[in-house]
């Protein structure tokens, strides 16, 4: 397999602040707003992070999503913050994620998500690229419906399995 299937990267214009959007991908209190069912942010002392705090490089998090049992979790590191406009955490098996914010004044802030490091055997492009490619695609249409609009357009029920918005 060649290279193009070794990452992706999705982008989306948001109509908010800078600011939200940053403690959206940061906080567990703004995470559970439009991404996760849960999203405990961890201290590398051990402590929990309160849920209004933003992570840290070397944090670790525990995610779970709406439509999926407790044991359907990602627990990994976070690789790096610089507090305004750019995170990076490891997510699913070895693949880096990287989250840029650019600031398009009146036309809002484009939202830029690069998963890379993604293995080109058959069973991984169509586990992490198509299908973390398909999810993140939704999260980050839900992530601007949230934050423009207040719609969350996540399926929450654990019995419906199988949707897109899950």
């Amino acid at each position: 397999m060649s290279e193009e299937w070794t990452s992706f990267t999705k982008r989306i214009v948001v109509k908010a602040p800078m600011e939200k959007l940053y403690e959206a991908w940061t906080t567990q209190r703004e995470l559970e707003k439009w991404f996760l069912r849960s999203a405990e942010n961890t201290k590398p002392d051990g402590t929990i992070r309160d849920s209004k705090e933003s992570f840290q490089t070397g944090d670790t998090f525990h995610w779970m999503w709406h439509g999926y049992p407790d044991s359907v979790f990602e627990k990994r590191a976070i690789l790096d913050v610089n507090g305004e406009d750019y995170l990076k955490f490891m997510f699913t098996d070895t693949c880096p994620v990287e989250v840029k914010l650019e600031d398009l004044g009146d036309k809002g802030v484009m939202v830029e998500l690069t998963q890379s490091n993604i293995p080109t055997d058959e069973a991984s492009i169509k586990r992490l690229f198509v299908g973390c490619g398909e999810g993140w695609t939704f999260y980050l249409a839900n992530l601007k419906s949230i934050y423009e609009g207040g719609v969350d357009l996540r399926n929450k029920d654990e019995e419906l399995a199988g949707l897109i918005n899950a």
